[in-house]
């Protein structure tokens, strides 16, 4: 276990403290939003755009993160977003607001992902790697058991009383950032040079410049790359967790 460094624990440990608070959140969520007269149309229409805002964040905020060359400010944000944005949602019914507030969250979602996975790989060797991601996932994945039990638990003895799980799931959110400022500080690294005009959908550019048939060497010619350009990928591509 010593490869689990002090910010690995501290990364996985913040990943817990969320997953609990909005685990608490996911499966009664319907029901909340249907008892403030949300149809299965507009409950769609809102985790869509939710979900689109996550994906569509997680490759522009990368990019940032890398061009700036820090992780923890992003992970901070990230995190911060999605805690405030929990007792939002039981602050007012209004559509309008129940939007905003969920894309916020998942707003958050986006900043924080590619700093994080960024800086647990900075924390791996190439021999620990898949362990490090391993622990960090089964952290998260715990947070998602204990969360619907604690809502399940709260539901039992409250029965209806939805706003109060949304208050209540602040606390692990707040625990979260506070656990964020155990990280050590990062070592100064050199910035990418930032390019004028980035947009935020500037990260498609990534489709061109990958190696294979989609890439911009293959396509252009209209081959295959050679067995050496295969190989030097393969070799070279990081392990991510799914």
């Amino acid at each position: 276990m010593k490869y689990l460094t002090r910010t690995i624990w501290v990364l996985s440990l913040v990943s817990l403290c969320t997953d609990i608070a909005s685990e608490m959140l996911y499966p009664v969520m319907p029901l909340y939003l249907r008892s403030i007269g949300f149809t299965a149309v507009v409950i769609g229409l809102l985790e869509g755009l939710a979900e689109a805002t996550a994906g569509l964040s997680k490759g522009y905020f990368g990019q940032r993160s890398d061009q700036t060359g820090k992780r923890i400010p992003f992970i901070r944000l990230g995190y911060g977003l999605s805690a405030i944005s929990k007792p939002m949602l039981a602050a007012f019914a209004y559509p309008l607001w129940i939007f905003f507030a969920r894309t916020i969250e998942r707003l958050g979602k986006g900043i924080r992902t590619g700093a994080g996975d960024a800086l647990l790989s900075d924390q791996a060797t190439p021999a620990t790697k898949g362990r490090v991601f391993g622990f960090h996932r089964s952290m998260d994945t715990t947070g998602a058991v204990i969360g619907p039990l604690l809502a399940l638990a709260w539901l039992y003895y409250n029965p209806g009383r939805y706003r109060w799980l949304f208050i209540i799931s602040f606390v692990p959110g707040v625990l979260a950032i506070l656990l964020t400022y155990l990280l050590k500080k990062e070592q100064p690294k050199p910035a990418q040079t930032k390019k004028p005009g980035t947009s935020f959908f500037s990260f498609l550019s990534y489709i061109k410049k990958a190696p294979g048939p989609t890439g911009s060497s293959s396509s252009a010619s209209g081959s295959s790359p050679s067995p050496t350009a295969r190989t030097s990928f393969s070799s070279s591509a990081p392990n991510s967790p799914a």
